[in-house]
């Protein structure tokens, strides 16, 4: 994981462990995202600063919960608080009707009004469901994300997209739902699985894939050291993942055009994860770290980006110990077939026809519709999806 040392700081990244604040600025909609360590510890105040009310309920998967939620609901209550904690099973399965519906029942139960705050506690699981049931909930109440995983820190938790899984995808049942405040606080990251943490990775090198090359070069050469969560370069990778996500979000909120490039690696990515199940087989940040290689390589093939550009993507996101090919997912050979089917309900289809981040090289992504899908499945093939 080593470049020569080329790639400067950027002005106002943090170096030495201090906390970072990034504003969304999205008008009345506006709200900041605070990085740190113990950043947590300010959500008493910043709840107050938000609402006069005195009862807020925390949603939360039963593994995030036996770590982090008595210290919350401690300090909340010395605050004047009253916490309801609201648990749900982990896992990418709990996205879904049924756990929503089981969600939303408790909040009513709990007497949850409009102008309480709901907070979601944990990955990107219970921010998107968290952030969907608030978004119906009597119609609208406000919640507030403190993410507990790399992956929800530097995506999910920024930027409004809610949802759920169905049978048919990734994410086709949601709202878009702007958090009131979000607290990443790296400190929950020392509890993170090794797994866990290498696939939020794989979002943090996106947004040098994107957009920036050298925050990608940072990454080559720092990123033994994120991944070691080493406070100063780990504020520094999700402040400036938070940054890019935020100006993205502030000019394309609703994914109309210039934030569909935030799905770089996402319409193979989802594939994998529908073929596979949502199961523990693969996880969200290693289908995207899988996907980011095809696009890429997609890209060579055909003729729009430099090959040296996809093998040094490749080669990265090896180092780092994510899975690199479709050969490499446990469990046997994946169809092409099915993921092409998969591929075609991504939410990003428009009359029928897939759109694709594709790359012109590292830091250059753009978006297409002109692929064929022979040359798709062709490179799915190439990758180690089995052919009929």
């Amino acid at each position: 994981m080593t470049v020569s040392d080329t790639a400067a700081p950027a002005p106002g990244t943090a170096e030495a462990g201090q906390t970072e604040t990034v504003h969304v600025a999205l008008g009345a909609r506006a709200y900041d995202i605070r990085i740190g360590s113990g950043v947590s510890a300010e959500l008493p105040a910043r709840l107050k600063a938000l609402s006069r009310q005195t009862r807020v309920a925390i949603v939360s998967d039963e593994a995030v919960a036996a770590q982090h939620l008595a210290p919350l609901v401690d300090a909340l209550a010395a605050a004047g608080y009253e916490a309801v904690p609201i648990l749900v099973p982990p896992g990418e399965t709990s996205k879904r009707f049924g756990t929503l519906e089981d969600v939303l029942d408790r909040l009513l139960e709990a007497r949850v009004e409009r102008r309480d705050l709901v907070v979601a506690l944990g990955g990107g699981v219970v921010g998107d469901l968290t952030g969907f049931a608030a978004s119906i909930l009597r119609r609208g109440v406000r919640f507030v994300q403190v993410p507990t995983t790399l992956l929800a820190q530097v995506d999910s938790s920024v930027g409004g997209k809610t949802g759920i899984n169905t049978r048919h995808g990734k994410n086709l049942v949601g709202t878009f739902h702007q958090p009131s405040l979000v607290l990443a606080d790296t400190d929950h990251l020392a509890t993170l699985p090794d797994r866990e943490m290498r696939a939020g990775y794989a979002e943090v090198v996106k947004y040098g894939l994107i957009g920036d090359a050298p925050f990608f070069a940072w990454l080559e050469e720092k990123g033994a050291r994120v991944l070691a969560r080493e406070t100063g370069p780990l504020v520094r990778a999700v402040a400036t993942s938070c940054r890019a996500k935020a100006a993205t979000v502030a000019a394309d909120e609703t994914e109309q055009g210039a934030r569909a490039l935030l799905n770089l690696g996402h319409t193979f990515g989802h594939a994998l994860e529908a073929e596979t199940g949502y199961s523990a087989r693969l996880l969200h940040g290693e289908a995207v770290a899988i996907g980011m290689v095809l696009a890429f390589d997609l890209s060579a093939d055909l003729g729009l980006a430099p090959r040296a550009d996809a093998d040094r993507v490749r080669a990265h996101l090896k180092a780092a110990g994510l899975p690199v090919s479709i050969a490499d997912i446990p469990g046997g050979p994946l169809a092409v077939e099915r993921l092409v089917h998969h591929m075609q309900q991504d939410k990003k289809v428009v009359g029928g026809t897939l759109t694709l981040i594709l790359a012109h090289g590292i830091g250059r992504a753009f978006t297409t519709q002109d692929v064929e899908t022979a040359a798709i499945a062709a490179r799915l093939a190439a990758d180690g999806a089995a052919s009929a």
